[in-house]
């Protein structure tokens, strides 16, 4: 099967294609400049692997956390692209993606990702590897203030797990307890290479939408960026 994953969802942005058995795939870290640096991504990869949308047999896109914005503009981009192709989509947390890559990358098999979302909070989530070598969450991912992270997975994660995503650097007084790897995480963002093998166990499990179903995730529901008197 055929398929194209695209991510915007946080500093990086990512593309990859599956042709056959050959993965082709762009990461830029590119802040601000998704919008400008997406399609042209795209367009390389298809170019590279001589083929064209409607050849694909599905689109996958990074559903967030992350920014707002990145995470808008990976949906909609997902969105336009599924449309003028006909082809069915399947969202993939970008949470789950950087857990994939330390599974494939450094044969990680507990992972908790955990990316800055400003505000003094993380986004989070706890991942273990299946009997089909796709990380899975073992609870719902959340966004959380650092210092209530430990807390938090207290329950979950008995000891301390290999860690990816970019708020343990921002907050590595809070966090560092619950990380087994030294230092600054070698994974720090989301990769489309990972969301392939995410996105295609969805896929053939009948979870592909149609693209008006495409929807985003994005944990923090509601964002107060200043709270005005008279205001809720």
């Amino acid at each position: 099967m055929n398929y194209l994953a695209i991510d915007a969802s946080t500093e990086a942005c990512s593309v990859a294609l599956q042709v056959n058995d050959n993965v082709y795939s762009r990461y830029e870290l590119c802040p601000q400049s998704h919008s400008l640096r997406l399609l042209p991504m795209i367009d390389e990869l298809l170019k590279e692997a001589d083929v064209t949308l409607q050849q694909l047999d599905g689109l996958i896109f990074g559903q967030g956390p992350g920014s707002f914005t990145g995470v808008r503009i990976g949906v909609g981009v997902a969105q336009g692209l599924a449309f003028s192709a006909n082809l069915p989509v399947v969202g993939v947390s970008g949470l789950q993606a950087m857990a994939q890559s330390a599974f494939e990358q450094y044969q990680q098999k507990q992972v908790i990702a955990a990316i800055d979302a400003r505000m003094n909070e993380v986004y989070n989530g706890y991942f273990i590897v299946d009997d089909n070598n796709i990380m899975q969450a073992q609870c719902d991912e959340a966004v959380t203030p650092p210092e209530k992270l430990a807390q938090h997975f207290a329950n979950i994660a008995p000891s301390a797990a290999y860690g990816v995503g970019t708020g343990w650097d921002a907050y590595s007084a809070q966090l560092s307890v619950l990380k087994s790897n030294d230092g600054s995480p070698e994974i720090l963002f989301p990769n489309a290479v990972a969301m392939l093998t995410i996105g295609a166990a969805k896929f053939s499990q009948g979870l592909g939408v149609s693209a008006e179903e495409a929807q985003p995730v994005y944990v923090r529901d509601t964002v107060s960026w200043q709270k005005l008197p008279g205001r809720e």
